[in-house]
């Protein structure tokens, strides 16, 4: 048996505040924004390298916005991230070394869109 995860679902309250927010400050590439009828939009974007995607829109995610929390973006160099998304406007934690005492690091920084929906960089090792 072989199982993809390619696309969460993230309720957001405004669509285009949120392919604002993914795209400019987060720079998430937009793949899809549909309008498929009925009052309903589907909007797709995908975090540079990975192979799921996040979904949000009008009129298909049931759950209230800012209601997903913790989503791990794994990257190989935090700081550098770090820094490209300050630079971008995000606003960030500063870097936590989360590891524990004598094992390889494990370093995190939150942020959050604009619902309060949330996220962590996460890097391992080192």
């Amino acid at each position: 048996m072989e199982l993809r995860l390619e696309l969460l679902p993230i309720p957001v309250s405004d669509t285009d505040r949120a392919i604002a927010f993914y795209s400019e400050k987060a720079g998430f590439e937009l793949d899809h924004d549909i309008n498929p009828g009925g009052g309903m939009r589907i909007v797709q974007m995908t975090p540079p390298g990975s192979a799921c995607s996040i979904g949000f829109g009008d009129g298909w995610v049931g759950t209230p916005p800012g209601s997903i929390q913790n989503l791990h973006l794994v990257v190989d160099d935090i700081h550098a991230v770090h820094a490209e998304l300050s630079k971008r406007g995000v606003e960030i934690s500063e870097i936590q070394n989360m590891g524990a005492p004598g094992k390889p690091a494990v370093y995190y920084a939150y942020f959050a869109d604009p619902d309060g929906n949330s996220w962590a960089l996460q890097q391992m090792g080192s």
